[in-house]
């Protein structure tokens, strides 16, 4: 019996009258790593937005650990144990690098085991420590990444969303943050949930992958099997 994390059943979630996603489904086991890929304006922001509680899906359920959390505001859905690394990274630019991560300590556990949390994310980015006086907004892209990172770390996830890491890095540093994500998970016990648009690095660190297309999911797969579909290698890999 697998250790599910989170379920997503046929979810159909609404810009006003425009309809984003249709009838997506995923699921998200204990110690996994799970991409979410494809093109811009496929619907996987939309999907990670619905899965923790920013957008409301209009029918579908999103069940963790077994239970219906699909009504549950997202605030409570931290505090099960569900964080977020936004697109954009979602950082405050004018605190310093340590009050960024004092105030994602938001709940209860969180504040209790905040020290030790700082030990964690400092020895896992070291460079965050060498900087937490500095503004954050004074860091480079990569820096800042790790920040948004470690401040959902700062909250002791069980599930961690992160929502295209690599955006706007360049390509040695997108691949040093995307290669950390089996670091996340083999150190800190994370289970992650991976959205990203680069195709074929996220197949190289991920366990199984959903393929996403105008809002629906279109290929799902082991990302062993998804690297040889044929379908994969013409649209995303460029061969």
């Amino acid at each position: 019996m697998t250790d599910r994390l989170l379920e997503v059943k046929s979810i159909n979630t609404y810009y006003g009258e425009f309809q984003a996603l249709f009838n997506v489904s995923l699921h998200v086991d204990k110690g996994e790593i799970v991409a979410l890929l494809g093109g811009n304006g496929a619907g996987k922001t939309t999907t990670l937005l619905t899965i923790s509680g920013l957008l409301k899906p209009r029918s579908g359920q999103i069940l963790w650990r077994g239970n219906d959390i699909t009504d549950i505001p997202a605030f409570r859905r931290v505090e099960m144990g569900l964080s977020h690394v936004p697109e954009g990274r979602g950082i405050f630019p004018k605190l310093t690098v340590y009050e960024n991560l004092r105030v994602a300590a938001t709940t209860k556990r969180a504040k209790e085991v905040f020290n030790d949390s700082l030990d964690m994310v400092y020895s896992m980015f070291p460079i965050l420590k060498a900087r937490k006086k500095q503004l954050a907004g004074t860091l480079s892209g990569g820096e800042q990444q790790m920040l948004a990172i470690a401040r959902a770390l700062i909250q002791r996830p069980l599930l961690l969303m992160m929502d295209e890491p690599s955006l706007g890095l360049a390509p040695k540093l997108a691949r040093e943050v995307i290669f950390m994500v089996p670091k996340l998970r083999d150190e800190l016990g994370v289970t992650v949930l991976l959205v990203e648009q680069n195709v074929a690095l996220s197949l190289k660190v991920a366990d199984r992958a959903y393929v996403m297309e105008t809002g629906r999911i279109v290929l799902e797969g082991r990302s062993s099997e998804l690297e040889r579909d044929p379908r994969i290698k013409t649209a995303y890999l460029g061969l």
